[in-house]
């Protein structure tokens, strides 16, 4: 039977097209040179660990059209962590965090120069890019798409039912869904194979309780940036999460990558 190709290679083109052409139509606020120093520094900090460097060009081109900064150090700094916590922060051998996503929460906690810009979107890149990563749910049949789909009806209520609650027109909540951070988040980290519970019920308990955190978040306390806050949060539930639903570990077919013992880590 013919092997099917790793689906890592369709989010890194995705990734790719959508950074190029943030970069010269839409102008984002990174240069070509600060996202492939980015890029190349995940690759080299992967490669201290693994010749595997596929889920790291991921992680890297994350980081480059999601996180901003006025220091280069700073972006680099945060390749660094996202690549270097997949290996080091586990449990039983399972990568505890997304890596992009503790990345980037632990950057804006720890300094006053880190930041994620989700409103340099158009809507034309933004319908696009919804094409390409449902494509690629269509094409690969991501192993993870459930969670996919669960959190975006979970937030989606979460959204749409605030705005309900308050009278809002719903104008407001489909602005605020219609979002290139929050496709990012929902195709690409969320979604990460590594990092999410082992079983479909578990996966999607775990859609349910991010949104339901990233409401109270970004709707209670206030604090922008309430999914990331909530996935790094809700992450920790995980292992838990698997004791409660027990199921086969993911591990990606084929995969050369000399990592510790598989057991739990936008993108691994």
């Amino acid at each position: 039977m013919k092997q099917r190709l790793d689906p890592r290679y369709w989010q890194i083109g995705s990734l790719t097209v959508l950074l190029l052409y943030g970069v010269f139509v839409l102008h984002f606020e990174v240069t070509l040179l600060r996202a492939a120093l980015i890029v190349l520094t995940a690759i080299l900090t992967q490669c201290f660990f693994t010749k595997d460097v596929r889920s790291a060009v991921i992680s890297g081109l994350s980081l480059a059209l999601l996180l901003r900064s006025n220091h280069l150090w700073v972006l680099l700094l945060a390749a660094v962590i996202a690549i270097a916590s997949k290996f080091v922060l586990r449990i039983k051998g399972k990568h505890l965090f997304n890596p992009t996503n503790f990345a980037i929460v632990a950057l804006i906690a720890t300094t006053n120069d880190a930041w994620v810009s989700p409103g340099q979107w158009g809507s034309v890149a933004f319908f696009g890019f919804l094409i390409i990563c449902l494509g690629g749910l269509v094409v690969h049949r991501a192993e993870r798409s459930d969670v996919t789909y669960a959190f975006i009806v979970f937030w989606g209520a979460v959204v749409i039912g605030r705005s309900l609650w308050l009278g809002e027109p719903m104008t407001i909540p489909l602005h605020r869904l219609e979002n290139g951070a929050l496709l990012l988040f929902t195709f690409f980290m969320i979604s990460d194979p590594r990092t999410t519970p082992d079983s479909r019920a578990g996966r999607v308990l775990f859609a349910a309780l991010v949104a339901l955190g990233a409401g109270y978040i970004q709707f209670r306390l206030f604090r922008t940036n309430g999914i990331l806050w909530s996935l790094a949060i809700t992450s920790c539930l995980t292992p838990v999460i698997d004791l409660m639903f027990r199921a086969e570990r993911f591990t990606w077919k084929g995969s050369t990558q000399c990592e510790p013992p598989r057991s739990l880590s936008f993108s691994s």
